[in-house]
C-alpha cells in the first residue's frame, strides 16, 4: 500500500513511537522507511550568548547540525536492528513543518508518519505544533502517532 513512509525524527517519545509505527507497517506493506531529521538556524540570541561563553565557542550552527546528524543516526539504528536494512536518515535546516512536507514532496513520499508532539520550541507551542502543521499542508496522508 504505501512504498515509501517519512518519519520525521526529533528524539522524542513520541517521535520513537512514530518511527516503532513505521516500522511495523514497513513489515506489514514493505514500505521503504526515510528518517529526516530537521534542524533550525539559531537566532541572534543564541548567537549574542554563545560570543559571551569563551570556554565553548563552537558555532551553533554546527552544534544544532551534529546533535541533529546524531538523532537521525540513532533513529537509522533502530530501523536497521527491526530488520529494515535499506533505511535512510537526511538531516536538513529550515522552518521545521514547512521542510518536511517539501522534503516528502521532493522525494515522492506515500505516507508521512509523526508523533503527535516532540521537541519544539515555545514558538511551536504558541503557533501549533509540528505534526498540526504538517497535516495541514501535507497534500499526502499523514499518520500522527
Amino acid at each position: 500500500m504505501f512504498k515509501s513512509i517519512l518519519v520525521p525524527f526529533d528524539g522524542s517519545p513520541n517521535a520513537e513511537k512514530a518511527l516503532d509505527m513505521a516500522i511495523d507497517m514497513s513489515h506489514e506493506c514493505g514500505g521503504k522507511v526515510t528518517i529526516l531529521t530537521v534542524y533550525r538556524h539559531h537566532s541572534m540570541l543564541e548567537a549574542s550568548l554563545s560570543m559571551v561563553r569563551p570556554d565553548d565557542p563552537g558555532n551553533m550552527d554546527d552544534i544544532m547540525r551534529n546533535h541533529a546528524k546524531e538523532v537521525a543516526e540513532r533513529a537509522k539504528s533502530v530501523a536497521q536492528e527491526a530488520g529494515l536494512t535499506e533505511t535512510r536518515a537526511f538531516v536538513k535546516s529550515g522552518p521545521t513543518s514547512r521542510t518536511i512536507v517539501k522534503f516528502a514532496q521532493e522525494h515522492g513520499m506515500d505516507l508521512i508518519v509523526i508523533g503527535s508532539r516532540g521537541m519544539g520550541s515555545v514558538e511551536d507551542y504558541l503557533l501549533g505544533s509540528v505534526s498540526h502543521k504538517v497535516t495541514g499542508l501535507s497534500r499526502i496522508p499523514v499518520l500522527v502517532v
